[in-house]
C-alpha cells in the first residue's frame, strides 16, 4: 500500500475516514451560506419576524412624527423615504434568501424521493423472495409426510410384525 498519507482511523470506512483538522472546502462554505438562507427563510416565516416589523415600523413612524424636528431623520412630509427605502432593502434581500432556501429543500426533497424509491425497490425485491420461499416451503411441506401418515405406516408395520410372529409361533 504505497499512499503518501496513511489513514489510521479504523472507527470508519475507508471513504469515510478524516483528517483532525477540519478542512474549509468550497462545498462546506457554500453549505454554510445555504443554512444561513434557510435560517432566515424560516426566521421570516414566523409571526414574530412580522410582530418584530411592525414594531419597528411603528417606532420609526412615531420617532419621525411626534419628537422634535431637530431629532427627526425621515419626513412624514415626504411619506417617510428612509423607511420605504429600508423596507425595500429588506423585501430585496429577503426575495433571493427566500428562493435559495426553497432550492436547497428542492434537492433534499429530491434525494429523499430518490432514497425512498430505493428503499420500496428493495422492499419489493425482499417481498418477491419470501414470496418464492414461501411457495418452495409449500411444496417441500406437500411432499413431506405428515404425522397422521406416519402413524398409519408404523401400525400396518405393527400388523404385520404381529402377525409374522404370530405365525411363527404356530409353526412352533
Amino acid at each position: 500500500m504505497a499512499r503518501g498519507k496513511q489513514d489510521t482511523r479504523l472507527d470508519a470506512p475507508k471513504g469515510l475516514r478524516t483528517s483532525v483538522i477540519p478542512r474549509r472546502d468550497p462545498v462546506e462554505q457554500s453549505d454554510r451560506f445555504g443554512r444561513f438562507t434557510e435560517w432566515i427563510a424560516r426566521a421570516m416565516g414566523t409571526p414574530w419576524f412580522v410582530l418584530g416589523l411592525t414594531v419597528f415600523v411603528i417606532a420609526w413612524m412615531a420617532w419621525n412624527t411626534l419628537l422634535p424636528k431637530e431629532w427627526r431623520f425621515d419626513s412624514a412630509d415626504l411619506g417617510f423615504i428612509t423607511l420605504t427605502l429600508v423596507l425595500s432593502l429588506q423585501a430585496s434581500y429577503a426575495a433571493p434568501l427566500i428562493l435559495l432556501a426553497q432550492n436547497r429543500q428542492d434537492d433534499r426533497d429530491r434525494v429523499q424521493i430518490e432514497q425512498d424509491r430505493q428503499r420500496a425497490e428493495r422492499n419489493l425485491a425482499d417481498t418477491e423472495y419470501l414470496a418464492r420461499e414461501v411457495v418452495a416451503l409449500r411444496l417441500a411441506v406437500k411432499d413431506m409426510a405428515t404425522k397422521d401418515f406416519i402413524r398409519a405406516e408404523l401400525r400396518a408395520l405393527l400388523e404385520d410384525l404381529d402377525k409374522r410372529d404370530e405365525g411363527e409361533q404356530a409353526r412352533a
